[in-house]
């Protein structure tokens, strides 16, 4: 199995973008400077930059630090956090100045008045949409005592709420806001922070600030603005790791109430704040194939073989990277007798997932890498009961498993009932003029990737598949457990706002992006729980059901998932949603098939919907 964090381990060919980092990083002329590294959730931002952080602290001036906002977020004010952390990276550092310290500790005071008039200003003026720090300079005491007034709940000096402790609070926040203007204070800052770097002797200060696409808006906002303190002055340089989407949805949800607002302001502002954006790409089917064939390989192989392997394909890529370097390998050349097989097998494997994986799962290496943890799981929990699985076909049956989950479930109740077989013969061998001898499985045959994936080696007609199913059982909380975990936090919202009720928040699901095995698993948590109601409601139907429209691969799942919803929780009212459904896709007579089935139970509905189609 495979550590789901980041690594320094370049699996990715990710080198020409750390060099880019540091291209800009070690140029003075460019310093201060913001850059953006750009990439959907799992596509590596904080490998990429742990990769940089390697190769920039080869030069010991160097000083770099990670920031996690979202490890921050639940113990206090994300500025202040940031600015610690800064400011504690460089007090760290051995052999510092009197002088030094002596800046560092006034900063470190300047810190803790920024904070306190943050809290003055809590239920007041809002100085991150507003003003940014310049509101400090606009904060008389009046307001800042008021604070403390309403909330009695602030810990330190703010519990000092009677009335002498109260009296000796008002003085300290009067004395500290009217020794002198803010907005000089946080010149000050700056000019103090550029002299601190540079008595400390560090000719590069960079600031890694990762997971901010995890946080709450106001975390992120937060953190963006405590950035501009250190952009105008000192060799400084952030990089920002982030789903650019989440930060700019935040940015627009701070300014929502504002009206008159024509432009795309969450785009503006990043834009303004962030000099150099890098975008990660997403992997393609080559690059998939390498990262896939990287990692199995790395845990079966001796580290001499694998360094051997490595080195083939680094210098291939050097070549021609637009060449796929597997092909390059030759089995007679590198690797020991015991090894070639290994090597063989696992390029194999990497070439059956890799086209798939990588339109499923949107060229996603962190959903790649939980996909081969699954696998390897799953054969060794095969083999702590004795049993062993055919790498080839368990990676068959997951990849239904990812891409069609409703197809999955299906055929495993028929391989418990043994009518599998029968099924897979005909549409393994068979053309589309036998398909309709098939039964069982006769509303997947238009589905297209389904029949595509039947015809994939390994065939599985002549294979005992109850044990490969058996590995996979799993309660229904558990599934929507599960679900929920392999989620990226995108697709977790597009779930989330699917099933608010909300038309707004619907809408914006059904417009975001998300890859097919996202797409299925959505689909199969919200019939999972609307499975569960004893009254489905019609929104939640009407959500669905705009949700599976959006694309052609969702229509044959939406339609399997429907045949599985009780017809006691439904209601007339919403079968003018699956006969939108059966209209759109031409599945009239399907349709009609499932409204009949819930005719049986109540005739209303199939009243209902027969009357919808005209």
């Amino acid at each position: 199995m495979w550590k789901d964090s980041e690594t320094e381990l370049d699996f990715l060919d990710y080198g020409y973008m750390v060099n880019l980092l540091k291209e800009i990083i070690c140029n003075d002329k460019l310093l201060p400077a913001s850059i953006g590294l750009y990439g959907d959730w799992g596509s590596g931002k904080s490998s990429l930059m742990h990769m940089c952080i390697t190769e920039l602290e080869d030069d010991p001036t160097v000083k770099c630090l990670i920031f996690n906002g979202w490890l921050f977020e639940s113990y206090g004010d994300a500025k202040t956090a940031l600015l610690n952390n800064i400011l504690d990276a460089i007090a760290e550092k051995k052999g510092l100045s009197t002088k030094a310290k002596d800046v560092l500790d006034g900063l470190y005071k300047s810190v803790d008045k920024f904070n306190l008039v943050r809290k003055a200003i809590k239920y007041g003026t809002d100085f991150a949409i507003t003003g940014g720090m310049s509101a400090f300079a606009s904060l008389t005491w009046n307001t800042a005592t008021s604070f403390f007034q309403k909330d009695s709940d602030c810990s330190g000096m703010e519990n000092a709420v009677d009335s002498k402790g109260f009296e000796k609070v008002r003085q300290k926040i009067k004395d500290e806001l009217d020794e002198k203007e803010l907005r000089d204070d946080i010149r000050e800052f700056q000019v103090q922070f550029a002299e601190l770097v540079e008595e400390s002797k560090i000719s590069r200060l960079v600031i890694f600030v990762d997971e901010l696409d995890r946080c709450r808006e106001d975390t992120i906002l937060d953190t963006l603005e405590a950035m501009k303190l250190f952009m105008f002055s000192g060799k400084v340089a952030f990089v920002i790791g982030a789903d650019e989407r989440h930060i700019s949805y935040a940015v627009k949800s701070k300014f929502k109430d504002i009206e008159g607002i024509q432009i795309d302001i969450g785009k503006e502002y990043l834009e303004k704040l962030v000099q150099y954006p890098i975008h990660i790409p997403r992997m393609d089917i080559n690059d998939t194939e390498v990262y896939i064939a990287l990692l199995l390989l790395s845990v079966e192989l001796s580290d001499e073989t694998f360094s051997a392997i490595q080195k083939i394909i680094n210098e291939e890529r050097d070549k021609d990277f637009m060449v796929n370097p597997l092909l390059k390998i030759d089995t007679a050349d590198v690797g020991k007798d015991d090894e070639k097989t290994a090597i063989t097998e696992c390029i194999s494997i990497s070439r059956q997932l890799s086209s798939v994986l990588s339109k499923g799962l949107h060229g996603n290496p962190r959903q790649v890498k939980r996909f081969l943890n699954t696998l390897d799981m799953r054969i060794k929990m095969a083999a702590f009961k004795k049993t062993n699985l055919d790498r080839k076909v368990l990676a068959k049956l997951m990849l239904l498993e990812y891409i069609r989950s409703a197809a999955f479930n299906r055929f495993a109740e028929l391989a418990l009932n043994n009518e599998l077989i029968r099924e897979l013969v005909i549409l393994e061998n068979g053309d589309t003029g036998d398909y309709e001898k098939v039964s069982q499985l006769q509303s997947w045959v238009k589905d297209e990737w389904l029949i595509e994936w039947i015809k994939s080696e390994p065939k599985l007609s002549d294979k005992e598949l109850n044990q490969y199913f058996y590995f996979t059982r799993t309660s229904m909380d558990e599934k929507i457990s599960r679900i929920s975990v392999n989620l990226s936090p995108g697709a977790q919202e597009v779930l989330a706002n699917l099933q608010s009720k909300a038309d707004l928040k619907i809408s914006k699901a059904i417009e975001t992006d998300v890859s097919d095995s996202e797409a299925e698993m959505i689909m199969e948590a919200m019939a999972l729980n609307m499975g569960k109601e004893t009254k489905i409601d019609s929104k939640s139907v009407k959500a669905f059901v705009s949700f599976a429209l959006k694309k052609q691969e969702r229509f044959v799942s939406a339609y399997n998932y429907f045949k599985s919803f009780p017809a006691t929780s439904l209601s007339p009212s919403s079968m003018i949603y699956f006969a939108e459904f059966a209209k759109s896709t031409e599945m009239i007579e399907e349709m009609k098939e499932v409204a009949k089935q819930w005719g049986t139970i109540n005739d209303s509905l199939e009243k209902a919907f027969l009357s919808r189609l005209d």
